[in-house]
């Protein structure tokens, strides 16, 4: 009988030690995010295009877009809607004035989508590796 609950015991010490470093490699993936308030001091207005220049983006990055929210919006667009200043039909503004956007992996666009305001340099495009 004591045969046995040695066995168990390993069985619990190995499932106590699978369970710690499935932790510790959840907690790294996490860790390793960053987030980025996109634009200047005063946040997400013109002039933004080159925001991301320099910078080094990651799937799983947060952008914060800050912005008074009855002057902008964000919308996620694909590359034609960003070269066009486009948002599709039917595409979702974010109108929080505090959105947070999670980073795909490869490229990301977004635009305001108010008239006028994405081709005076109200968008940005993040290649996030």
């Amino acid at each position: 009988m004591a045969q046995g609950r040695g066995s168990a015991a390993r069985g619990s010490v190995a499932a106590m030690v699978a369970l710690v470093l499935l932790c510790v490699l959840l907690h790294g993936e996490v860790a390793e995010s960053a987030v980025y308030t996109v634009g200047d001091s005063s946040g997400w207005g013109f002039n933004t295009v080159n925001w991301p220049r320099g910078k080094r983006f990651r799937a799983g990055d947060v952008l914060v877009f800050r912005y008074s929210p009855k002057a902008h919006n964000v919308v996620a667009v694909n590359a034609a809607g960003y070269g066009s200043c486009g948002a599709p039909r039917g595409a979702r503004a974010l109108t929080s004035g505090n959105d947070r956007v999670t980073l795909k992996r490869g490229a990301n666009y977004f635009i305001c989508s108010f008239p006028g305001h994405c081709q005076a340099g109200m968008k940005i495009a993040v290649n996030a590796a």
